[in-house]
């Protein structure tokens, strides 16, 4: 007897809310690249698309890794030699100290944080992050039957968060609160001041502070400040990796860390490693080259941020010379997050984001798929692609505001 097709009853509702703005608008672009329209993508933050390559001593360390054989499974918490090269790593870069039993290897930093919210979230928690905000953060606190409630980030100041919005959403069933720096999607980068505030009020409440730094050293004016290095007796779950900085996006090599003073974390890394456990462990070779990667020299970084403050430049300058469109320039990442002034021709910034895409090619994200509240009239633009792929697509742009087609 064939299965019959399953009631929609039947399926759970976590799954069918399930959103990745990012991705989710791709279905439509490769529906239209398949009737033969050109698209230009500037929606994914994958430098290895256009013009960045991985560096050849980490394509060789990761072909000498398969070959010497280590391609069994690893450890679920990662490899020994990966593990120390991300204690090294963060000292030498961040200021960070941690031991290497505080570090968990994990598939990218979306699964850190899925197995983070999976420890920390109840059915009702809600969890503070930044508005707008990378979309797993919403996605995956909805996914436990918790609440991600965002933060207003102040856009004539750079997008600094506002600490009195902060303070003021946290209640009795806050379970953390969440910064990224550098932010995705605005390219934010926080001070030290910033910082600290953060550190103060996760202090105050004693909440756990989950601080996403996977482009902490794409930063373009100014010196980073990790968030451990500030925290002093204030625990830190970090999250890090190497997709965006090592331009290996494809590995899905990521890392978690516990920084605390007095084993606060000691339960909640126990049962974060019971997840790690069932789910295996994570890409061994992949491990074993960004072991080296973390050691090596960083030479080849200095002209992958040339490149990209140039096209930084570019594209900022170029938006808000476009009439109805306005923008901050970013300080750090490859994000831009400009402002749409809709003037009663588009319903929503989805609307302006599906129009844009099938009048001319281009596509990029909307502002709500990053917060409905802080991120709606908005869109987040990839700055990756060269400067005449940019040009062409920003002359498509200016276009379209201006004609309508």
């Amino acid at each position: 007897m064939p299965i019959k097709p399953l009631h929609s009853d039947l399926i759970t509702n976590r799954t069918k809310t399930i959103q990745y703005a990012i991705r989710d608008v791709v279905v439509t672009a490769k529906r239209l690249e398949a009737s033969g329209q050109q698209i230009t993508y500037l929606n994914i933050g994958d430098p290895i698309v256009y013009d960045f390559e991985t560096p050849s001593f980490l394509v060789d360390a990761f072909c000498a890794a398969a070959k010497e054989g280590h391609n069994g499974y690893s450890a679920s918490a990662g490899i020994p030699t990966f593990r120390k090269a991300v204690v090294k790593k963060e000292k030498r870069i961040n200021q960070v100290t941690i031991h290497e039993s505080d570090v968990i290897a994990t598939a990218g930093i979306s699964e850190g944080i899925q197995m983070v919210m999976a420890a920390l979230v109840h059915p009702g928690s809600e969890v503070l992050v930044p508005g707008p905000t990378y979309p797993p953060y919403l996605a995956f606190v909805r996914f436990f039957d918790g609440t991600a409630l965002t933060y207003r980030c102040i856009e004539e100041e750079g997008w600094r968060p506002d600490p009195d919005d902060i303070r003021a959403q946290i209640t009795d069933k806050t379970a953390a609160i969440v910064l990224i720096n550098p932010n995705n999607p605005t390219g934010s980068v926080y001070s030290e001041k910033t910082i600290k505030t953060f550190v103060n009020i996760a202090g105050e409440y004693g909440l756990p502070l989950i601080s996403d730094e996977v482009y902490d050293r794409l930063i373009y004016d100014q010196t980073p400040k990790s968030t451990a290095a500030l925290a002093k007796d204030v625990p830190v779950i970090g999250f890090n990796g190497l997709s965006k900085v090592y331009l290996v996006p494809g590995w899905r090599i990521g890392y978690m860390y516990f920084h605390h003073q007095n084993h606060e974390f000691a339960e909640l890394k126990e049962h974060i490693l019971k997840q790690a456990r069932i789910r295996i462990c994570t890409n061994a070779p992949a491990q074993y080259a960004s072991a080296v990667a973390l050691q090596e020299s960083d030479a080849y970084l200095k002209p992958v941020l040339a490149r990209l403050r140039e096209r930084r430049d570019l594209v900022s300058k170029r938006l808000n010379e476009i009439q109805g469109i306005s923008t901050s320039k970013p300080e750090g990442a490859f994000y831009i997050f400009p402002k749409i002034n809709l003037n009663n021709r588009w319903t929503n910034d989805e609307t302006f984001v599906m129009e844009l895409l099938h009048k001319t090619g281009v596509l990029v994200v909307h502002g709500s798929g990053f917060d409905p509240n802080h991120g709606a009239n908005h869109f987040r633009l990839v700055f990756l692609a060269p400067p005449p792929i940019l040009n062409s697509a920003l002359d498509a742009l200016q276009h379209f505001m201006e004609k309508g087609s």
